[in-house]
């Protein structure tokens, strides 16, 4: 038997009245809304999740303090990746301040929502990537297929970088199905070129309103073969997943999609690839918090 601790690598905390989600669409009856640990905590209880890594949804630092405070008061929150100015050097000194806290773990610029397909070829952000690489902080990649060569060029320029890609890089299962080869050949690409890890979320938003597990399969199976369980993390990224489907539905069909893989495969799917990439402890029982803390972010 198993006993590797169950982790959810990609879930959000929010209070929409913070004011800085700026891609949160106003009045949407799904995401604009607090969502703390008090929603979370029975979910995570009732599926014997151990902990979570809890993801920013805004770009401040404010928000990235936010979360830090949610962390020390929620023994199921395991890790934070929080956001940092990268096209402010200065911040330098806000990535050194922050590893302090314990919870900390690494940031994540919002890629997807900067106009500049190229904009993290700049070289005046470049000292973020050797910053990140010096501290020994990891750096979730977040982006579309166009962006997946640009990631290529800047994990191969720092190779030191502690890298995991968000939502399978979001690949395009509704919108534009006939683009399955150029985001397999670009995530191919970065599983045998480089050592990023590769987050098993998002898919289903990325999906159609109407979705099932056949939608899903082909790109699941691409990023486990090319990148290995060993390699992939599952998060929920809730609560935006409840665009497409609730907690339980989506860790079902992630279930379902490695049931092919043998039990260590899985059992490093959903917890031990998170454990050791983000270097996690995790608690006693995700039960045990305590009181609630109060577009799409992904």
């Amino acid at each position: 038997m198993n006993d590797t601790p169950r982790i959810d690598a990609h879930q959000h905390y929010w209070h929409p009245a913070r004011g800085d989600y700026f891609w949160m669409p106003q009045g949407d009856e799904t995401l604009d809304r607090r969502y703390g640990p008090d929603h979370l905590t029975p979910l995570l209880a009732a599926h014997d999740i151990s902990g979570t890594v809890l993801v920013q949804a805004a770009p401040s630092v404010e928000e990235t303090e936010y979360l830090l405070g949610i962390a020390d008061a929620t023994p199921s929150v395991l890790g934070v990746v929080g956001w940092v100015d990268f096209e402010d050097r200065g911040h330098a000194r806000q990535l050194e301040r922050l590893k302090a806290h314990p919870k900390f773990r690494g940031v994540r610029p919002m890629i997807q929502d900067i106009p500049d397909v190229d904009w993290m070829l700049r070289e005046d952000i470049a000292w973020a990537f050797d910053a990140l690489s010096d501290l020994d902080l990891s750096f979730d990649a977040l982006g579309f297929t166009r962006h997946l060569k640009n990631f290529l060029t800047v994990l191969t320029r720092h190779p030191k970088l502690r890298v995991v890609i968000d939502h399978c890089m979001k690949p395009p299962i509704h919108a534009h199905p006939d683009g399955f080869a150029e985001w397999a050949e670009g995530m191919r690409a970065l599983a045998e070129q480089t050592a990023a890890r590769c987050k098993l979320s998002g898919l289903v938003t990325e999906a159609g309103l109407i979705w099932d597990r056949d939608d899903l399969e082909p790109y699941a199976a691409l990023v486990l073969e090319a990148f290995g369980p060993e390699r992939v993390m599952w998060g929920s990224d809730w609560p935006v997943c409840r665009l497409r489907a609730e907690y339980d539905e989506w860790l079902a069909a992630a279930e379902a999609l490695c049931a092919p893989l043998d039990a260590a495969g899985r059992a490093a799917v959903f917890g031990g690839t998170a454990a050791a990439f983000y270097r996690l402890e995790p608690a006693a029982a995700a039960g045990s918090d305590g009181a609630s803390a109060g577009g799409r972010a992904g």
